[in-house]
């Protein structure tokens, strides 16, 4: 099922695991899918400098930075999730962390990197991301944020949605702390 969604999903905005859930639940949910062309240019570069420096030089999986966290001696201090690696987890799978989940995740990274081009893995990671409590997509968090579509995106609006990614329910990109 996950390897024919993912063939739809070349084509069509597809909604994310904790959409569906979200909706199963009668909560309410913020989500307005845009093109990548609709999207601030500021916003693609800071979240590829926050979340993913190699993402135009990996096949989804960047195994040397899985490397360095399996090898840190202290344990993992920081994770090694590219954005196909977080693409595939919100349309596919859940949150949590699980060596499962991950076990997962990198065959699914590698298949999507494949099916997709760098460009529509970008378009559907900013659209299904969670941004804020029942906020996803880059659209919608432009709009609850700063009241302003994602196309005009200043370079430090676009830096402070970008540092909420890996915690969107505690970090607010509209006043962030120190």
């Amino acid at each position: 099922l996950t390897l024919v969604l993912a063939l739809v999903y070349s084509a069509v905005s597809p909604p994310s695991t904790l959409m569906l859930g979200r909706w199963l639940t009668l909560k309410g949910v913020d989500y307005r899918p845009v093109p990548l062309s609709e999207i601030s240019p500021n916003l693609v570069q800071a979240v590829i400098a926050s979340e993913d420096q190699r993402y135009c030089l990996h096949g989804g999986v960047d195994w040397s930075a899985l490397r360095d966290v399996v090898d840190d001696e202290d344990g993992p201090s920081r994770g090694a999730s590219t954005l196909p690696m977080q693409t595939v987890k919100n349309l596919f799978l859940w949150n949590g962390r699980s060596y499962v989940r991950k076990g997962l995740e990198l065959p699914l990274a590698m298949y999507a990197d494949t099916l997709w081009t760098k460009r529509r893995m970008m378009e559907i990671y900013l659209n299904v991301a969670e941004w804020g409590p029942g906020v996803y997509g880059i659209e919608a968090a432009s709009r609850y944020y700063y009241n302003r579509p994602a196309s005009e995106l200043s370079s430090r609006q676009a830096a402070l949605l970008a540092v909420t990614l890996p915690s969107p329910l505690s970090r607010d990109p509209a006043r962030p702390s120190a």
